[in-house]
C-alpha cells in the first residue's frame, strides 16, 4: 500500500512539473521543471523497486539538463534565460491533443485487460541482470551509435559556435 502511495505521489509531482515546463516564462526555468519532472519519474522507478532504472533516469536527466542549460546560456541573447518569453504555441490545438491523449491513456490503463505484472516480473536483482544483458548484447550497437552521434553533434555545435578571428 505504501508503494502505491509513493508511485501516485511521484506521478503527481511528475505531471505537475511537466505542466510547469510549458507554463513558465523562461527557458531556464523550463529546463529545471523538466529536470524535476524526470527526477520524479526516476523516483517512481525507485518506488517500483526498479533501482537501476530509477538511478539511471535521475543521472541521465541531471547530466542532460546541465548540458541543455549550458547550451542555452551560450546561445540565448539573455544569458541565464531568465527573461520572460512565451513558451506555448497553438494553445487550443495543444490543449485538445493533450486532453484526447490523456483520456486515451487513462482508458487504456483502466480497460486494457492487463495481466498481473507481479507474477511476470522478476525480483529487482533479476530485472537489473536482464536489463544488463539486453543492453550489452542485442542493443549494444544502438546505444553505441546513439552515444557517438550525440558526441559528434556536441563537438560540431561547439566548433560552429567558436568565433574565428577575421
Amino acid at each position: 500500500m505504501i508503494q502505491v502511495l509513493f508511485v501516485v505521489l511521484f506521478g503527481a509531482v511528475a505531471i505537475w512539473f511537466a505542466y510547469k515546463v510549458f507554463t513558465t516564462a523562461s527557458m531556464m526555468r523550463s529546463a529545471l521543471a523538466l529536470l524535476f519532472s524526470m527526477t520524479a519519474v526516476g523516483a517512481m522507478f525507485l518506488a517500483l523497486q526498479a533501482e537501476f532504472l530509477g538511478v539511471l533516469q535521475i543521472m541521465m536527466m541531471a547530466s542532460e539538463m546541465v548540458v541543455m542549460a549550458l547550451f542555452m546560456i551560450m546561445y540565448m541573447m539573455n544569458p541565464g534565460g531568465l527573461a520572460a518569453m512565451e513558451m506555448t504555441h497553438q494553445k487550443r490545438l495543444s490543449i485538445a491533443v493533450a486532453v484526447v491523449a490523456g483520456l486515451l491513456a487513462v482508458g487504456a490503463a483502466l480497460f486494457g485487460g492487463w495481466p498481473l505484472a507481479t507474477e511476470a516480473v522478476a525480483a529487482p536483482a533479476g530485472q537489473t541482470r536482464e536489463l544488463g544483458l539486453e543492453i550489452m548484447e542485442r542493443s549494444m550497437l544502438v546505444f553505441e551509435t546513439a552515444g557517438v552521434t550525440i558526441l559528434v553533434a556536441m563537438i560540431a555545435t561547439t566548433a560552429l559556435a567558436i568565433r574565428r578571428p577575421a
